[in-house]
């Protein structure tokens, strides 16, 4: 049990690495939707290669979270409008994941899945193999910043985001991969910090949501949710109101 535990831990910290870094910049320019619409896309692929193929395809998760970058980057020449747009495209996507694993025959299942699924259960071989992908796209981006400017670096932090989205998505669902990306973001720029308390804030946040999961016998992926949205809603209140 505590290997199980251990294993989620180190996955939940894994993920809040690199995603703490994209939602800082997507927080940043005011585009809250962006996450969960490329996500909520890249689900798309997987459910349609889940009702096709009977097997998750990354290949076409990522084609589909491209995809919506894609409309995501030509939505900002009507700003005054694109947050409405990219809102339209989380509803098109979560929509389309229903209505496609309707007609499978584990649709509640895979579609739980999809939207949160319980991280205790992800094989170390796949926390392993994420570690290290998500340790390049860490150099990737460093290296974006240091040598790429104007639509060659939007281009590049795009790209990167999807890519990171659709092995996230996979792995612990769409719910999880937004939660992680906005709400550790959120606080640290209520309270004027940046990453290293972004990754501090929510690494503590996930601890307290495992444990407390495992304690209680509650599903996981919805516990660190749940924990990641309550903390942050209770400290933006008491932000404004104090």
């Amino acid at each position: 049990m505590t290997d199980i535990l251990l294993h989620a831990l180190l996955l939940s910290f894994i993920l809040l690495g690199i995603h703490a870094y994209f939602g800082l910049e997507i927080v940043k320019r005011g585009i809250i939707f962006t996450d969960i619409a490329i996500a909520q896309s890249s689900a798309v692929g997987l459910a349609l290669s889940l009702l096709l193929f009977q097997t998750p395809s990354y290949f076409i998760s990522l084609l589909f979270a491209l995809l919506c970058s894609l409309l995501i980057a030509l939505s900002q020449r009507k700003k005054e409008y694109a947050e409405a747009f990219i809102g339209l495209l989380y509803a098109l996507g979560f929509s389309s994941v229903v209505l496609l694993l309707s007609k499978s025959p584990r649709g509640m299942e895979e579609f739980m899945a999809l939207t949160a699924s319980d991280i205790l259960f992800v094989p170390k071989e796949e926390i392993f193999k994420t570690g290290v992908l998500y340790a390049l796209f860490g150099l990737l981006l460093y290296l974006r910043a240091r040598f790429l400017s104007g639509i060659a670096k939007e281009m590049a932090f795009f790209a990167l985001f999807s890519l990171t989205v659709t092995s996230s998505v996979k792995l612990v669902g769409v719910l999880i991969v937004f939660s992680m990306l906005v709400a550790p973001a959120l606080v640290a720029r209520l309270f004027g910090r940046g990453l290293i308390f972004a990754w501090v804030y929510g690494s503590a946040v996930n601890i307290a949501g495992i444990v407390l999961s495992f304690k209680y016998d509650l599903p996981t992926g919805f516990s660190l949710v749940f924990l990641h949205s309550f903390l942050s809603i209770l400290l933006f209140l008491a932000k404004v109101l104090i």
